[in-house]
């Protein structure tokens, strides 16, 4: 089952949980009722017959609610970590985004005055669904909701003027992510998934999440021994190697390009990018 935000024509924040099947969404719930009770509205949803609104009729939006934390991960995979020049953590680097930075495939991203440019970072995002406080990677691992393809664009001047990643990792509208495709249908990013990144159609990025130091139930574990995830949480679980600033020379997106994401059994978040100018009503 896949699920996307459907946003208000009313210029409002309101967002609902649809159903994406084809070229159709249903819509489901408001995002936070969805939330609340993610196990009901997953069977309404399997209950739910055919019908919905065309998808070129459908404004999306993250499909995440408003108090949700989006946690992401750094240096998770080996080879990425070594372009780096990086030993392998022994613990989660964890660095926050905030939910204002999401945004969808065919938004536009700006570059930030004062950047040469943007980096990109394909991912795989974990949805979390269930309540986990302290929880054993069993329990962690069954309360994913699903996997979204996620990218991480990231501001390098402004992650890199101290040792502190939060002004570089939320700049406007830098963290497209995808449907949510439920974990039932994906299986485990264990399993091995191919993550590639395109800029302009040229293959940046070509790794894949058997790679990743620590596995989704291992950071989800991790982090809730020490804060408590609730549903609608997003965890950002790392990029392979591949990235622009560790290039000879440094390779960044600049206004006119288009950088992809692609991800196995989780499909395309596709992103422009625009000059400063673009900021303009952010």
């Amino acid at each position: 089952m896949k699920l996307v935000g459907m946003a208000a024509r009313d210029n409002g924040r309101h967002v609902t949980v649809g159903v994406l099947a084809g070229s159709t969404v249903t819509p489901l719930a408001e995002v936070t009722d969805f939330y609340s009770d993610v196990p009901y509205w997953l069977d309404r949803a399997r209950q739910a017959g055919p019908g919905g609104v065309p998808l070129a009729e459908v404004e999306l939006a993250p499909p995440v609610p408003p108090s949700a934390r989006v946690l992401c991960v750094g240096l998770n995979y080996r080879a990425h970590a070594a372009e780096g020049g990086f030993e392998p953590p022994a613990h989660p680097t964890v660095f926050g985004r905030w939910t204002a930075s999401l945004s969808v495939t065919g938004t536009a991203v700006p570059v930030p005055a004062g950047e040469p440019g943007l980096d990109w970072e394909g991912e795989v995002a974990a949805v979390v669904g269930a309540r986990l406080a302290d929880a054993g990677e069993t329990e962690a691992g069954a309360g994913v909701l699903g996997y979204a393809a996620f990218n991480d664009i990231t501001a390098r001047t402004a992650q890199k003027l101290t040792s502190q990643w939060t002004l570089g990792k939320n700049a406007d509208r830098s963290g497209p992510i995808g449907p949510i495709v439920t974990a039932d249908e994906t299986g485990s990013p264990a399993d091995g998934w191919r993550v590639v990144t395109r800029v302009n159609g040229e293959v940046m990025q070509d790794g894949d999440t058997s790679d990743m130091i620590f596995t989704v139930p291992a950071l989800l574990s991790r982090i809730s021994a020490t804060l408590t995830l609730h549903p609608g949480d997003v965890i950002a679980t790392g990029t392979p190697e591949g990235v622009g600033y560790v290039r000879t020379p440094p390779r960044l997106l600049t206004p006119g390009d288009v950088v992809e994401v692609e991800v196995d059994r989780l499909g395309v978040i596709r992103t422009p990018v625009t000059g400063p100018a673009g900021r303009r009503g952010a």
